[in-house]
């Protein structure tokens, strides 16, 4: 009996390998991350990050918003605080069952809820307050899976109000994604 439920278990691990998502690698100036994205439950969001991911251009971009306790945003602009060229706008998929808990990766969008291009954000917090309700909310599409101590490294950093971009929460020091690569 035992040795009929280890076989029913070894032929469950295939399916529980094919189920995993996509894998990307981002280096930063500051570590690894390692990011599982969620192709089932957010199609439309992982393809368009993941053409970013293809075509390099989050390569050399910055995490230019860090709010310790809340989120860490990158993806829209270079070293010079130029914003990046961006893909039509995705359709929001909030809706899918995810939620904005410390350690997921999501889109960051303007009020139009189907308005999220190339930035995206890490949770550092729970933030179920951006999940899908009544209202539309901010679509969460990957779980980091390896290099949180990274993200507790970014949210350390100081940040101040940057002049050329208009913003507060911006690193005082630059955080720069090197290289985002796909795993799989």
């Amino acid at each position: 009996m035992m040795k009929l439920r280890k076989l029913a278990l070894l032929a469950l691990l295939p399916g529980l390998v094919w189920a995993s998502g996509p894998r990307v690698e981002m280096q930063t100036n500051l570590g690894k991350i390692v990011v599982e994205l969620e192709a089932e439950k957010a199609p439309k969001t992982v393809a368009n990050f993941l053409s970013y991911v293809d075509d390099g251009s989050y390569n050399n971009s910055l995490f230019h918003r860090v709010i310790p306790g809340f989120v860490a945003q990158a993806g829209g602009y270079n070293a010079g605080f130029n914003p990046l060229p961006t893909n039509s706008p995705v359709e929001n998929e909030s809706a899918n069952g995810l939620s904005n808990r410390r350690g997921t990766l999501a889109m960051a969008r303007m009020s139009d809820p189907n308005s999220a291009t190339r930035q995206f954000y890490f949770n550092l917090n729970d933030n179920t307050s951006l999940d899908a309700n009544v209202q539309p909310g901010y679509t969460v599409f990957g779980t980091v899976v390896s290099g949180l101590e990274v993200l507790e490294k970014i949210a350390d950093e100081p940040t101040s109000v940057d002049p050329k971009l208009r913003a507060s929460d911006v690193p005082t020091n630059p955080i720069v994604i090197t290289k985002v690569t796909r795993l799989d």
